[in-house]
């Protein structure tokens, strides 16, 4: 969005909907899997990447016929903020910690009021979805202590 469209480089997903044939996992292996991964603290595009490259799963949906952050819904493992909001507000935080070292970085000032306008663009979002509680406010000071 604010970018120049480069990095376009990216993995494609697979264009078949249907479970692979080499798949020897039942799907409550696969959830099991999932379960034991949110345990461990990976977020839900870690636990794709860990099922994709260690257990050969490319997609789970077709398979188990939910997402994992729909999985992580049903045993109560989903985190209180999404991931990509998470992401961004860290970001954010980061940026911050480093304006506050190097105060006169005038281009990453202005990196900063771009992702803090993604973080209110995200959070108006989910507001209006009802992912994240109406009173969910971005402050930074705030964002820092987390």
């Amino acid at each position: 969005m604010h970018s120049h469209n480069y990095g376009k480089s990216h993995s494609t997903r697979p264009l078949n909907t249907k479970a692979p044939s080499w798949i020897t996992q039942d799907p409550k292996e696969i959830e099991g899997l999932i379960i034991k991964y949110a345990k461990d603290d990976l977020a839900a595009s870690q636990i794709g990447i860990k099922l994709r490259d260690q257990h050969s799963i490319p997609l789970v949906k077709p398979i188990i016929k939910k997402t994992i952050t729909k999985v992580l819904e049903e045993n109560d493992l989903k985190p209180e903020l999404p991931e990509d909001l998470n992401n961004i507000v860290m970001k954010a935080v980061g940026l911050q910690k480093h304006l506050k070292i190097n105060k006169k970085d005038n281009r990453n000032v202005r990196s900063l009021e771009l992702i803090e306008a993604k973080v209110h663009r995200l959070s108006v979002y989910y507001k209006k979805i009802g992912r994240i509680p109406q009173n969910w406010k971005y402050k930074a000071l705030v964002a820092q202590l987390e």
